[in-house]
């Protein structure tokens, strides 16, 4: 059986069963949406993290930024378990 791969934003953000443990990632490659989210909210700059990370561009966080909010925007609901 074959894992699913996903693609969102024309392929920048991907998810990938063998990838990060199937977390959002840039492109395919071993850097999550989750960390470019972590920099950010720490206080990084755009040119800073690109600085870190020279395969990422600008587009990409501006793709891991419009994935959060997309998520953000979905219904969610709570329900007590214990």
């Amino acid at each position: 059986m074959t894992a699913e791969k996903l693609s969102f934003f024309d392929g920048k953000i991907t998810i990938d069963a063998d990838v990060c443990n199937s977390k959002p990632t840039i492109r395919g490659q071993r850097i999550a949406v989750q960390t470019i989210l972590e920099f950010l909210s720490a206080g990084e700059s755009d040119e800073e993290i690109l600085r870190q990370y020279l395969t990422l561009t600008q587009e990409d966080i501006q793709a891991s930024l419009a994935f959060a909010t997309q998520l953000m925007g979905q219904k969610y609901s709570l329900q007590k378990i214990a």
